[in-house]
């Protein structure tokens, strides 16, 4: 390839004197998108700068002058006198073609708002969350580094996502949560995208999703740092990261079947000792649990206590550690679809009020000590910390979240450790 030579008179602009004036020049002109109007300025100019714009000006400037300014139209046509090419042609042949930023900006923003307008033709666009979502992302940058990298169909592939975990509406559930299924990752991300790797950690596409579900959460939070908080996050959502990390702590569940995983829960339950299932044990070996009444808490300390004080003696009890795992839902959902009925609690915060709440919607649990009257009663007995985050609602008795709201105080479910204990050593349990 070869490349035309440029004219010897052109090494005079390649000067001391010249440097910075055909620099500021260059930025005034790609910012106004070339228009020869205004002012370039010089701040503290060399002898040799001082000289120059005398030059093109034909007006004296004193060597104690603290800055220069040189009209774009002289700039323009002393070029074009000396060289015979004007300043924009100058500039192109020195250094390259200007750029057109307002031109550039113009596109930029056309491309942003068809960006939006078509993700927000996503059927999830009337949920308050998924417009939340789509805001935050306006507005702090993000949709702008995905278009100017060429990854705005990240936008729409976000939102295909979506809809297959949250089609439903605002609670997501994965595409199959009601036959207690999950969906993995990777056939997750090739379904959206045609790549199984498009999900992984640290993909963009993953980082969109997330902050997405962290949005419908509703409490305000960042995508969490850690893995186990990201797995618990894409489990929240019916997506399963990893069948092997995602656990659910029991206690004398039993099961009903000849399967290995039946036999180490007939064996736990037989000595009143605490097991782990793992979504991949539940996935290949299906277990149906034997209890047909189940107790379902937040913290594993009510677990460990039942286990120490109840034995084998305490009904069926399964820990849900935070918000319920994949597993848990898995387990949980195949003992209501075999009949079981399930009593459900958590920790007396806006959390614990949303995880009970999703309970009674996706598994039709029954609030197992989780009244206006329980709250009022625990609270009376020890310090609490202040409530966090957004307030939820508890629809199975209205009147908890508002005396929630009027103390702001949270309570956690070990202060009703002795009621619960009572309601797990009784044969039969009413709520």
């Amino acid at each position: 390839m070869s490349t035309e030579r440029e004219p010897s008179a052109y090494d005079e602009l390649r000067g001391e004197g010249w440097t910075r004036l055909l620099a500021a020049a260059r930025r005034r002109l790609e910012r106004t998108g070339g228009a020869l109007d205004g002012d370039i300025g010089l701040t503290g100019p060399s002898e040799a700068e001082r000289r120059t714009v005398i030059g093109i000006t034909g007006r004296y400037r004193p060597e104690t002058a603290r800055r220069l300014a040189v009209p774009i139209r002289d700039l323009d046509g002393y070029l074009y006198d000396r060289y015979g090419t004007g300043l924009l042609q100058t500039l192109g042949r020195l250094h390259g073609s200007l750029r057109d930023l307002p031109a550039e900006r113009a596109d930029e923003e056309s491309r942003r708002d068809q960006a939006l307008k078509s993700v927000r033709s996503s059927r999830l666009a009337g949920q308050g969350w998924f417009a939340a979502w789509l805001e935050r992302i306006a507005a702090d940058g993000t949709l702008t580094r995905l278009v100017r990298r060429g990854d705005a169909p990240l936008l729409d592939a976000a939102a295909r996502v979506l809809e297959r975990l949250c089609g439903d509406g605002d609670r997501c559930t994965g595409s199959s949560a009601r036959s207690s299924a999950v969906l993995p990752l990777p056939v997750l991300a090739e379904w959206a995208t045609g790549d199984t790797k498009a999900l992984v950690p640290g993909t963009p596409l993953e980082q969109l999703v997330l902050r997405a579900l962290a949005q419908r959460v509703g409490d305000g939070r960042a995508v969490p740092r850690d893995r186990a908080g990201r797995r618990a996050l894409w489990e929240s959502a019916g997506a399963i990261a990893d069948d092997l990390a995602s656990q659910v702590l029991v206690l004398n569940i039993g099961a009903r079947g000849d399967t290995v995983v039946c036999d180490w829960l007939r064996d736990a339950a037989g000595f009143g000792i605490p097991f782990r299932l793992t979504l991949h044990q539940l996935a290949t070996d299906p277990v149906v649990p034997a209890a047909r009444t189940i107790f379902v808490c937040e913290n594993p300390a009510v677990l460990r206590a039942a286990a120490g004080e109840l034995q084998d003696t305490g009904a069926a009890l399964v820990c849900t550690e935070g918000v319920p795992s994949a597993a848990c839902h898995k387990l949980l959902g195949d003992a209501v679809h075999a009949g079981a009925r399930l009593h459900w609690r958590a920790d007396f915060d806006w959390a614990g009020l949303r995880i009970t709440a999703d309970a009674v919607a996706r598994h039709g649990a029954v609030p197992w000590r989780m009244t206006g009257a329980d709250y009022t009663a625990a609270l009376d007995e020890g310090e609490s910390t202040p409530l966090a985050g957004p307030p939820a609602a508890s629809p199975w008795d209205p009147e908890l979240a508002l005396a929630m709201e009027e103390s702001g105080s949270t309570v956690m479910e070990e202060r009703l450790l002795p009621a619960l204990l009572s309601d797990l050593a009784r044969p039969v349990f009413s709520q």
